[in-house]
């Protein structure tokens, strides 16, 4: 079993930042991935970034030069730095932790990310 908890979301100004984390806790041994999901209204949940164990990372083109996903301390935490923010990234970030040995995905309740002025 492996838990997984955002943090940082919120309010800000078209052109600002805002760094999401993800704590994952439990069978930690078994994650093999790590990502970072975006679902605004009315839309389909969309992968923005993915880390692997490898330190592969992977953006999505819309976030490409802006985002940039990391991880501290192995896969316990894994960060979404997001820079030039705009209104269309506006949207409810999940964070995910792919457990290799269950080959089941895990996921947290969701941050709101809002960028409006």
């Amino acid at each position: 079993q492996v838990q997984v908890v955002e943090s940082g979301g919120g309010l800000v100004q078209p052109g600002g930042s805002l760094r999401l984390s993800c704590a994952a806790s439990g069978s930690i041994s078994s994650i093999s991935s790590m990502a970072w999901y975006r679902q605004a209204p009315g839309k389909q949940r969309e992968l923005v970034a993915g880390i692997t164990s490898g330190g592969t990372t992977n953006h999505a083109d819309s976030v490409k030069g802006r985002f940039t996903i990391s991880r501290d301390n192995g896969m316990n935490t894994v960060s979404l730095q997001m820079n030039s923010l705009k209104p269309e990234d506006t949207a409810v970030y999940y964070c995910s932790a792919r457990s290799a040995v269950e080959r089941r995905t895990y996921w947290g309740q969701g941050t709101q990310v809002t960028v409006s002025s």
